[in-house]
């Protein structure tokens, strides 16, 4: 290698940064259903928050007092098997849809791919068109490049304040946390959140995009591992599009030894993550459907049959029978009806109310005049419902055994948490070692709802 080489692979970068894509505008059957799950996903997340039931917010993660609120449903530290089930589901369901109609999650419905849609719709309401946005970015600053670009940054700042606002709102009641930050007496946290959350999501909607797809998610790394021959993806049609070649729209292309596809290249330019479908299955693309639009727009403008770029699987690519329903679609379907219909029974027949019972650990047993044995407890109900109730105790276990210091009936508020110090005595003819005990506790409105803790109970050793 010449001095004059080494020079030149001296100065050489390292590193070539990414080009900035501008996905350039399509309709068509595929992007209406994608405004169609953007716009729903969207009000769903800014509208639950500020949803009521019984009087309080619908959906609460009061994590302060360790309670989640579920429409009617009030989940406690207690409760969390429920959560890892739901979690399991989560994860079963996105098997289960990747296995069946491949990455439908990532091109509809993942909250990155939603917020980027909107952002981007921002942006092409205050830019322009993608060859405006593109002549925008290379002109020199002036007033118009100002006022546009300045339009698109607020517009997107305060929808990501609104954003993180929002989000903070399913952890701090939501009417509360706007007078409190309009008014800085929110707390550290519930500003720290909202802000960062906002931040987040003006980074990555605004600016990263299909860095996020590419470099940073997960999902997309493991997600040929759940791939197979007859997993539905977006496929080019190479048979029928190849070779390529621009024509006139008369042009006869078998004549001129052509395939359907005419080099247009508006496939790559609706692609929000910059990829051509025309090289095969990537692993950075989302299948947004944005290419299929595109194409069958071109197709149906040279008046070709549409579907040169289309859902399909390899084996259907190869010309075999497709197999959607296979022995893993089935597999995952059966796991997940099981893990729902578990879950739904065990909620519905979940009793709202918790007994803990704590016995006194300071003293073994206390001798009260009139040969009577006492054992200290202290009691706590739960009440997990969001009404009031009416609880009777008792204590079985032990003949001749009685509660003192326990009202006939107590009442514990809706979500409320009572403690009750109590002293259970027996006769010391009955009371002799370690005897087991039970504790009941039985809702006066609904006898079904009782509930019972075993515990201890210690007397004189014989």
């Amino acid at each position: 290698m010449s001095a004059e080489q080494n020079k030149e692979a001296q100065a050489a970068p390292m590193y070539a940064s990414a080009e900035k894509i501008y996905p350039r505008e399509m309709s068509g059957r595929f992007a209406n259903l994608s405004k169609l799950a953007t716009i729903t996903l969207l009000g769903l997340f800014y509208l639950v928050p500020w949803l009521l039931w019984d009087g309080r917010q619908a959906i609460l993660f009061d994590m302060p007092e360790r309670k989640f609120y579920l429409l009617g449903i009030t989940l406690w530290p207690q409760d969390f098997p429920y959560l890892a089930m739901l979690l399991i589901i989560a994860a079963l369901s996105l098997f289960f849809f990747t296995a069946l109609l491949g990455r439908i999650w990532c091109g509809f419905a993942c909250p990155q791919t939603v917020w980027t849609e909107a952002f981007i719709w921002m942006e092409q309401w205050t830019e322009g068109t993608r060859s405006q946005r593109m002549k925008l970015d290379k002109a020199p600053w002036s007033w118009n490049k100002l006022r546009r670009k300045g339009s698109k940054q607020l517009l997107w700042l305060t929808f990501s304040l609104w954003t993180g606002f929002t989000f903070v709102g399913y952890f701090v009641p939501v009417r509360e946390l706007g007078p409190q930050l309009l008014t800085l007496s929110a707390g550290g946290w519930a500003t720290f959140w909202t802000f960062f959350y906002g931040f987040a999501t003006y980074g990555n909607a605004g600016y990263m995009r299909e860095q996020v797809c590419k470099y940073m998610c997960p999902y997309a790394r493991f997600q040929s591992a759940m791939f197979d021959k007859d997993t539905l993806i977006i496929s080019y049609d190479e048979q029928r599009g190849e070779p390529r070649g621009r024509r006139k729209r008369s042009a006869d292309p078998k004549e001129m030894g052509l395939g359907d596809c005419i080099d247009c290249t508006l496939c790559v330019q609706v692609c929000p993550t910059g990829i051509d479908i025309r090289e095969g299955l990537q692993y950075e693309c989302i299948a947004c459907a944005a290419c299929i639009d595109a194409c069958d727009s071109v197709m149906d403008k040279m008046n070709y049959p549409r579907g040169l770029v289309r859902y399909s699987t390899e084996h259907a690519m190869q010309g075999d029978a497709p197999r959607i329903l296979r022995p893993r679609v089935y597999v995952y379907a059966t796991l997940l009806t099981l893990l729902v219909v578990g879950l739904v029974t065990s909620m519905a027949m979940r009793t709202p109310v918790i007994l803990d019972v704590i016995r006194d650990r300071n003293q073994l047993y206390r001798e009260l005049p009139g040969d009577l044995v006492e054992n200290i407890y202290t009691i706590k109900i739960i009440n997990q419902s969001n009404d009031s109730r009416t609880f009777e105790l008792r204590i079985d276990g032990v003949p001749g055994i009685e509660l003192d210091g326990v009202p006939p009936a107590v009442v514990v508020d809706g979500g409320g948490v009572l403690s009750l110090p109590v002293r259970a005595r027996v006769h010391r003819d009955d009371a002799y070692g370690i005897m087991n005990v039970e504790f009941n506790v039985t809702d006066v409105d609904d006898p079904s709802r009782t509930v019972t803790e075993d515990s201890r109970f210690l007397g004189p050793t014989p």
